[in-house]
């Protein structure tokens, strides 16, 4: 299949078309989405019906299970309306991969809800403690992204022993536990009154001595080694966390661009006697920026094209994972870039909130402080290509 064949293939699914679709509805939604800091009841709703929370949850369990391709173009699309909104569905999307660690059972109880969404956050100091039957957890969890939308809450945690020891594996590696347990059981703290991404309600919660049964419970770890996968399980979650990232900060940007050719053609800035469009300096960062988006673009998907026919075979190996972390770091800097370069030339017009700029300038800088957004990570991929080992936490 050539790589328009591979285009006009994704392009005619049902989850794209659907995020199409929604595009208008995302929209129109956007500046209540940043005043109530989470998405409205009736978008979720519409989010749902269109199966757009399920895009990598198994097929077994209700889920789309979709090809990573169409996971990253549904996210551009939704981020090209509002950032936050695609933020929810990468984040949450991903969280519903664990269900594969899971027993059949479980997993249909936790998704049997077709409104069922599973969101986690980070807990550095969190403890699990093994008990009979199961482990009792204590800890604080913040950037719970989607977690207003959620059912069920995840829980990363570390085994500890009754008397505060940390459990170790045989290499001598801490023994990581995730526990899941219903989303009123711990209220979310609202916590999140930031910069850029503001819609995502990344908000924390926290239990205390919570009695989790061993059911509800996986280490993340297995998942490396879990035989007998399908393909899209093959990937770890920071592989499609990353490029979902990625294909968000390429949405931001690429409505950015938009934006900025359209005020182009309407603009006569102050002290001049022409349009935006007839300038030199504007007309060269224009084509700068298509230049670096597209780039980035297909630099992105094609990456995760040739890692897809990998997984299709029955790999995705370290080399894949290297490369989806470099094609992803680099179009999240590649679209800031493109963010910047815009907002400065729309001059004063761009820091008006009613107008298109300023909100995607503030996303796009709240998306590359992210973890996923660290421009570290090319010394991973750097270290990689000279030989060295990379830290494989990130990928």
């Amino acid at each position: 299949m050539t790589n328009d064949q591979a285009a006009a293939s994704i392009a005619a699914t049902a989850p794209l078309r659907a995020a199409r679709q929604i595009v208008p509805h995302v929209g129109a939604a956007a500046d209540e989405i940043e005043r109530i800091g989470k998405l409205p009841p009736e978008l979720a709703a519409a989010l749902h019906e269109a199966r757009l929370f399920r895009l990598l949850l198994p097929a077994a369990l209700g889920g789309e299970e979709v090809e990573p391709m169409i996971f990253l173009h549904v996210l551009e699309e939704i981020a090209k309306a509002d950032a936050s909104t695609a933020w929810c569905l990468a984040q949450t999307g991903v969280c519903a991969m664990f269900s594969v660690l899971l027993a059949p059972d479980v997993g249909h109880e936790i998704f049997a809800d077709s409104e069922a969404v599973l969101a986690m956050g980070y807990g550095a100091d969190a403890r699990a403690v093994p008990v009979d039957g199961g482990y009792r957890v204590t800890g604080n969890w913040s950037f719970a992204s989607g977690g207003h939308h959620a059912a069920w809450l995840g829980a990363p945690s570390f085994e500890h022993d009754a008397d505060g020891t940390p459990r170790r594996d045989g290499e001598g590696k801490p023994m990581a536990r995730t526990v899941l347990f219903p989303a009123p059981v711990a209220p979310l703290q609202p916590v999140w009154n930031v910069l850029g991404l503001k819609g995502t309600g990344s908000d924390a919660y926290s239990v205390s001595d919570l009695f989790v049964p061993a059911r509800y419970s996986f280490n993340p770890a297995d998942l490396a080694t879990l035989a007998g996968r399908r393909p899209l399980y093959l990937y770890p979650p920071n592989s499609l966390w990353g490029g979902g990232f990625a294909a968000i900060a390429l949405g931001i940007a690429r409505s950015m661009l938009d934006a900025l050719i359209d005020l182009a053609t309407q603009k006569t800035p102050r002290g001049t006697t022409g349009l935006m469009a007839g300038m030199p300096a504007v007309q060269g960062v224009i084509a700068r920026s298509e230049a670096k988006l597209q780039s980035a673009r297909m630099f992105l998907f094609d990456t995760f094209e040739k890692s897809w026919r990998c997984a299709l075979a029955g790999e995705v190996n370290l080399a894949q994972r290297i490369a989806i972390r470099l094609a992803a770091s680099h179009a999240i800097l590649e679209a800031k870039s493109v963010v910047d370069g815009c907002y400065g030339a729309a001059g004063a017009t761009a820091v008006f909130a009613l107008q298109p700029f300023e909100r995607r300038f503030r996303d796009i800088h709240t998306v590359t402080q992210h973890l996923h957004g660290r421009a570290s990570h090319f010394e991973l991929v750097g270290q990689f290509m000279l030989g060295l080992t990379p830290n494989t936490a990130f990928l």
